[in-house]
């Protein structure tokens, strides 16, 4: 049996302003979390219920890949779990890499539009209105709309890591639109 990477992404319940700022963010809250494994070959969807499933899948991990996971979803996480999640996982964050080479951030859909053609179907923002209408209505449609969001950024996160590995390279569209290159060493 081979590595078992799994790729994961989650959305919050709350916006940054909503939890006195970015440095609360394990007070965000977990709407749904997303995870795919490679040894399975599924994807798996989390909410609050069952969120330490989501935390032992990813311990038990030999890869964890994400997109901002270490400053973003690790943190909202651990207003969950007990374990220590950046310490005791192994992990590629594609942004921290990506970032190191250019020296500066970029948004996971200006790689996955110039690398593979298509970018992100929604974004967090969209999100936390399902989650706002979900606990308004109590309707399970919003909470399909973010699980569904949620497992496309996994597979859109999947397929950039995928690329960077067959190609050596991810691209990019720079600030004025041209399509760049950076080297990458996954």
């Amino acid at each position: 049996m081979g590595k078992n990477i799994v790729y994961f992404d989650l959305e919050t319940q709350r916006s940054f302003s909503a939890v006195g700022g970015s440095k609360n963010k394990a007070k965000m809250g977990i709407s749904v979390g997303v995870a795919y494994s490679t040894q399975t070959e599924k994807y798996h969807i989390f909410d609050e219920s069952n969120i330490d499933d989501l935390g032992n899948m990813l311990l038990a991990a030999d890869l964890v890949v994400g997109y901002n996971h270490i400053d973003f979803d690790y943190p909202v996480l651990q207003g969950y779990v007990l374990n220590d999640m950046v310490s005791q996982t192994v992990n590629l964050d594609m942004l921290v890499e990506v970032e190191a080479k250019l020296g500066h951030r970029l948004k996971l859909d200006s790689i996955s539009e110039a690398s593979l053609g298509s970018g992100k179907t929604a974004d967090g923002l969209d999100a936390l209105k399902w989650w706002q209408e979900y606990k308004k209505t109590g309707n399970i449609d919003p909470m399909m709309k973010i699980a569904e969001y949620c497992c496309f950024d996994v597979k859109v996160t999947k397929c950039v890591h995928e690329y960077g590995i067959e190609h050596g390279f991810v691209k990019y569209k720079d600030k004025a639109g041209a399509i760049q290159k950076v080297a990458v060493e996954w």
